[in-house]
């Protein structure tokens, strides 16, 4: 059959059409967002729709760049871009560029210019922001009376921690005279010396928060000495006042939440720290008991009562050390004076022994030689008058006397002849020639 397509050429023969089309591709589409889905790859998948029909629109994550608010179902959008077909279903849709709130557009321009401008003076810089206390004991508030947000701070702030004190500065938040109104309370409030400041409303368009877009607000937080936090609208709106503020909170019970602590909270951390301060303070005292221990036992050595008491101890030491050495030393000398003792006996001994067999040997020799034993054997000692021993019969002279001692006694005899042997002297002449001879 001839003139006939496939699905895929008729849908790139529409695609080239769309294409082709000027009107077509840059074009600003309003309407209201549904079925609004984030892609986890950025992109963003929603539907524009009024009362008569809905369009398919897709903006992927390269041209989310410029987009300074979330897209959420229910709003009135503004969406530029180009309107083709997607070919693997046939389906055209808006592939999205940009996209601004409908009937918003002056005054967004207004407040991208202002948020510059600030921005450009240093007013949303870190190093002028303040730190929330943790611990705050008196908030004040500038907002609405009668509105939501009022009742969420105090219904927040009441259940964690009830004894916070709240101070309301009634204020219009929207409308005439409304930033005149929140500059008056800010100032207010912060001349009372308080803790820390929300300044804040519920949600609202871009019309019901323009007050909190004004210069004189943001130049009015700026000033002050309170930390201010800002919480105005949803988590997705943004205001001039959140990029001045200390600190923003998406919502106002968000606020409450960051400006109020909870006291049960706070007495567990009491609590804990008293537990803990306790626990350092035993540690630190049972560090100084031992350190005070240790230095005592570095001390007793040097203790004048801990010194006597060793010193006196060592003399006990040494004094019985002496007296067991000298009693060591006495028993030595006993032991050495017996052994000398015994020496000097036995050498004594030896030397009587000795003695007496030398003196047996002289006494037998001289007892051989005795007269006395010649005496006993039928000799006899003769001596002269003058009881001197007569050797030589010279020594004898006749009519003198003579006495002989025998073994059992002696006798005294008168001699009458002296003989001489081979011959007999009679003269006394005679005999004393001889003797003087002799």
């Amino acid at each position: 059959m001839t003139g006939v397509y496939t699905v895929s050429q008729i849908n790139a023969y529409i695609r080239s059409i769309f294409v082709r089309d000027f009107a077509l591709s840059n074009i600003c589409i309003a309407g209201e967002v549904s079925n609004c889905k984030y892609h986890t790859a950025g992109h963003i998948y929603f539907t524009l729709k009024d009362d008569g029909a809905a369009i398919s629109c897709v903006m992927f994550a390269s041209n989310r760049s410029g987009l300074s608010f979330r897209i959420m179902d229910g709003q009135k959008l503004e969406v530029r871009g180009q309107v083709s077909v997607y070919e693997k279903n046939g389906t055209y849709q808006l592939y999205a560029r940009s996209a601004r709130l409908s009937g918003q557009g002056e005054l967004y321009e207004r407040f991208l210019m202002l948020k510059e401008e600030l921005k450009e003076m240093g007013m949303f810089d870190e190093m002028y922001k303040k730190p929330i206390p943790a611990y705050a004991e008196s908030i004040g508030i500038v907002t609405s009376p009668t509105g939501a947000a009022i009742q969420d701070i105090c219904n927040i702030a009441g259940r964690r921690n009830p004894y916070t004190r709240l101070i309301l500065y009634p204020a219009l938040v929207q409308g005439e005279g409304a930033k005149e109104d929140i500059c008056r309370g800010i100032r207010k409030l912060d001349a009372m010396g308080l803790d820390v400041i929300i300044v804040g409303r519920g949600g609202g368009s871009i019309e019901d928060l323009w007050a909190f877009n004004e210069e004189d607000v943001a130049r009015a937080i700026f000033d002050a000495d309170t930390p201010i936090v800002s919480a105005v609208g949803h988590e997705t709106d943004f205001t001039i006042a959140d990029f001045v503020a200390d600190k923003r909170a998406p919502t106002p019970s968000a606020a409450a939440e960051l400006c109020t602590f909870r006291y049960e909270d706070l007495e567990r951390e009491l609590s804990a720290g008293r537990d803990r301060l306790d626990s350092a303070i035993q540690r630190k005292l049972e560090g100084k008991r031992r350190a005070l221990y240790n230095r005592r036992l570095r001390l007793l050595p040097h203790d004048p009562a801990s010194v006597l008491k060793e010193r006196r101890l060592r003399l006990r030491q040494l004094e019985s050390g002496y007296e067991k050495a000298l009693r060591l030393r006495l028993r030595d000398a006993k032991a050495r004076k017996e052994a000398f003792a015994f020496d000097i006996y036995s050498a004594i001994r030896s030397k009587l022994t000795a003695s007496r067999h030398g003196l047996e040997l002289r006494a037998g020799r001289l007892d051989a030689s005795s007269p006395l034993r010649r005496i006993s054997g039928g000799y006899g000692y003769i001596t002269g008058e003058d009881g001197k021993a007569i050797r030589s019969i010279r020594e004898v002279q006749e009519g003198g006397t003579v006495r002989t001692r025998l073994r059992d006694g002696s006798f005294i005899s008168t001699v009458n002849t002296v003989e001489r042997p081979g011959r007999k002297i009679n003269s006394k002449a005679e005999r004393s020639y001889e003797k003087g001879k002799g």
